[in-house]
């Protein structure tokens, strides 16, 4: 779907957020900020006002009822933690009428078929997506002039091909978005939502180690991030495999291949898989939580 076509729809559809945390905040920030929506066109419900006080600042509409977000709104985001559904949901008064609504769920390890069958008797005839975008959002990482940001998304079996062409148009114009099946939404929910603090612990210690060898604390940060988005840059642009490209970096009894050694010594791939692993099944057992 184009950019016109999603300004379009978002002038004849306004953008409600059932949650107003930093997710919520990052991708109605960017789609104000790439000029798709007004922020008087945005509605945003939460039971805290610290929360839905930078909203209000930002002349977007705010309340504490669910209710008004679903009765002002076509299209709802669901940010709010796993642990908190039920209750978001049992904010919501049933609805009679039968305007459908598409609800883009960014709540970790939910189902499309779980929000389905909770929202069914609550809106009849809505529609669900599941989204996980990863946290750079939050800066404006994916607009226009930086490209590293990027989302994940499925369709629910009540969704539509408008459905997740309108999702996709959405989040393409904050970053990379990508459709995958909800087999596996779990997994690659992980990489985009919790790669970030992986990736910024592994800044934090190149720095570290730079601090130790005498690098200034400022610098030694700033040439680990830069290292970082290098890297990524040449994976991305060559679609070679990393491997490969460490292997290009790494002269025989060089520098890098001692600290190459140093890092296997310390199982650093099998700790990141872990990781993933691990973060994976917390989403899981978050979810059966609901």
């Amino acid at each position: 779907m184009d950019r016109m076509t999603i300004q379009k729809y978002l002038r004849e559809s306004t953008l409600g957020f059932i949650g107003a945390g930093q997710m919520a905040q990052a991708i109605a920030d960017g789609l104000v900020k790439q000029g798709l929506i007004m922020p008087g066109d945005i509605y945003a419900s939460a039971p805290s006002e610290r929360n839905l006080r930078s909203w209000k600042e930002k002349g977007m509409n705010v309340t504490h009822r669910n209710d008004d977000i679903v009765k002002n709104c076509k299209t709802i985001f669901l940010a709010v933690k796993p642990q908190y559904l039920n209750e978001a949901l049992s904010a919501i008064t049933p609805t009679l009428d039968k305007i459908p609504r598409l609800f883009v769920s960014v709540i970790a390890g939910i189902s499309s078929t779980a929000l389905e069958e909770a929202l069914s008797t609550l809106v009849p005839s809505s529609r669900v997506v599941r989204v996980m975008p990863n946290t750079p959002l939050r800066v404006g990482a994916g607009c226009s002039e930086f490209l590293f940001c990027f989302a994940v998304f499925c369709g629910g079996c009540t969704s539509v091909d408008r459905d997740t062409e309108i999702v996709k148009g959405l989040l393409s114009e904050l970053g990379l978005c990508l459709e995958i099946k909800e087999s596996m939404m779990s997994g690659a929910g992980v990489i985009a939502g919790c790669g970030p603090a992986f990736m910024y612990m592994m800044i934090e210690a190149i720095a570290d180690g730079g601090v130790n060898m005498g690098v200034p604390r400022e610098m030694a940060q700033q040439l680990a991030a830069q290292t970082m988005l290098g890297a990524a840059q040449m994976v991305l642009k060559t679609g070679q495999h990393p491997g490969q490209l460490k292997d290009e970096v790494c002269s025989p009894g060089g520098s890098t291949i001692a600290g190459v050694q140093a890092l296997e010594k310390c199982a650093i791939r099998s700790a990141m898989m872990a990781a993933v692993e691990a973060s994976t099944l917390r989403s899981i057992e978050l979810g059966k939580r609901k």
